[in-house]
């Protein structure tokens, strides 16, 4: 292959003339978006099981969340490694043994007799899953000629973008038919048949001897695990009135700042920070971190929304999504086979953000009588959205990446992803409570003997007004819709952050006239 003559951050213009690439294997893409449609389902399913987890290890609510934020924090740390594993030990052979790892682990969950060795294979879990997604994308876009990269993104955002939405409804069927330890031996079949697809079809990739950058280890592992356990555990412990909590931030920051200072112009440093230089690059990473932002917000919000408030069971309450993960996988088939060949990819972006803000917004109008289509419908208009912004944005942010970087790219894609999932969700949760707070006070202060529609709305409950009861009922109303308020707060704080990301597409370069967009190229 040879260096192409195009413009210098051009992320249209190929890097490479490449000759005859052969036809990907039908197995091979199966194994690969099977695998990483495996990790990032296990984020959302499993947080359907805690209830069940609460009764079945004596545990408490706080304690609880060490399944999640062990996970969590295991996954972040390694998953930036990605492209060093992949280059010290081989494509292949971390992949595979990724997989063998995610099977024991997911099964040894499901056997997990007590929260401690729950936590302990969690931990585990998420070191053997967090290769996963950024190889199962590298392997893909490698996989694919450039022409065809849309395509490819087409195929893997179907898996980790669709499959946090689903996550809810598979995992409330599974506990609701079978047991709450069912949704992690899901993996252990799925991973199974994709190690064999895996195992068959992907070839060997060459190995590297690299010498170990153990300071920037550390510095690594210290400061993005200490941002996660923040992230993670902090609406829980009460945000920075924790000491615990100042510690770990003090801790991510410095950490964070000392890793980039020191390896910005190191070669040798255990991620290649110099991929960041590239403006495409770097605009990608921080629009799917704040799209990390609004879409796992919405996915945490919903639920409990319909759920605690609208009285829906859990099968039913998954099922609301359903229309959202349909529409967002139709349209990234579209956007990856079609639209790219005729449209400005920032374009698509554009409007793939301004339609999941507008869906956002319109869940901000919902009330507690709303039926299911006023639900579902506002996820349709955001999925479509989704299906816009995921395919071009990932194909310009790699239009500049070349082959043997692509493993590295994909782990910092995957890892601010992942940071921008568990900061919505830490966000949302905090917010949902502050605000609760605030309107139940504003709710409560007009409840006054002297407020005639007290006793009118007593009245045609037929109770008395002095009657324990009544105060109740009252107070009952009153937290239902301080907490409805707050979502809708909510909604309309995710609308307005979702918009936040257009002045992003700006930092993209535009593509040249008369060049073929990746997707649509040939």
């Amino acid at each position: 292959m040879t260096e192409a003559t195009a413009e210098a951050g051009n992320p249209l213009v190929p890097l490479e003339e490449e000759g005859p690439h052969p036809k990907p294997s039908v197995a091979l893409v199966v194994a690969v978006v099977l695998t990483a449609i495996l990790e990032v389902l296990d984020i959302t399913i499993v947080s359907v099981a805690t209830p069940h987890m609460l009764g079945a290890f004596g545990a408490t609510q706080d304690q609880i969340t060490w399944v999640l934020t062990s996970y969590l924090v295991a996954s972040a740390v390694v998953m930036p490694l990605t492209g060093f594993l992949s280059r010290r030990i081989g494509r292949r052979r971390l992949l595979t043994s990724s997989i063998i790892g995610f099977v024991i682990t997911s099964a040894l969950c499901g056997m997990a007799w007590n929260l401690e060795s729950m936590v302990v294979f969690r931990l585990a879990q998420g070191v053997c899953g967090a290769p996963l997604v950024p190889l199962s994308q590298a392997i893909l876009l490698d996989a694919f000629p450039r022409e065809k990269h849309g395509q490819a993104l087409a195929i893997f955002g179907v898996g980790i973008m669709v499959a946090p939405v689903l996550g809810p409804t598979l995992g409330g069927w599974l506990t609701e038919t079978f047991i709450w330890r069912s949704v992690f031996y899901i993996n252990v079949p799925l991973g199974l048949f994709a190690l064999f697809l895996a195992a068959g079809h992907l070839p060997q990739s060459p190995t590297h001897k690299l010498k170990t950058d153990w300071t920037g280890l550390l510095l690594l592992v210290f400061s993005i695990g200490s941002l996660q356990f923040v992230l993670d555990q902090g609406q829980t412990r009460g945000w920075f009135d924790s000491h615990v909590i100042q510690f770990f931030t003090g801790i991510a920051v410095f950490g964070g700042a000392a890793f980039f200072m020191r390896g910005w112009s190191k070669p040798d440093n255990i991620v290649d920070l110099s991929l960041i230089k590239d403006r495409n690059f770097l605009a990608g990473l921080l629009a799917i971190m704040a799209y990390g932002v609004t879409l796992f917000g919405t996915v945490a919000l919903l639920p409990l929304l319909v759920q605690r408030l609208m009285g829906y069971p859990p099968m039913s309450a998954g099922m609301l999504f359903m229309p959202r993960a349909i529409a967002s996988a139709f349209v990234l088939a579209l956007t990856g086979r079609v639209l790219l060949r005729y449209f400005d990819p920032r374009l698509l972006v554009s409007v793939g953000i301004i339609l999941s803000a507008i869906g956002s917004m319109m869940l901000a109008n919902l009330t507690l009588q709303a039926d299911a289509f006023a639900i579902a419908f506002p996820g349709v208009i955001a999925g479509i959205g989704m299906g816009l912004f995921f395919v071009p944005l990932t194909t310009v942010a790699f239009g500049n990446i070349p082959r043997e970087r692509l493993d590295e790219a994909s782990g910092l894609f995957a890892l601010t992803r992942g940071i921008g999932s568990s900061l919505g969700i830490a966000v949302v949760s905090w917010l949902l409570a502050r605000q609760g707070q605030i309107h139940w006070s504003q709710l409560a202060s007009h409840v006054t003997p002297f407020n005639p529609e007290v006793p009118s709305y007593l009245d045609k409950a037929g109770l008395d007004p002095n009657s324990a009861e009544s105060l109740a009922l009252i107070g009952g109303e009153i937290a239902r819709q301080a907490a409805l308020i707050a979502f809708v707060d909510l909604f309309w704080f995710i609308g307005i952050v979702t918009f936040a990301i257009l002045p992003l597409v700006l930092l993209m370069k535009r593509p040249k006239i008369g060049t073929p967009v990746l997707a649509g190229a040939g």
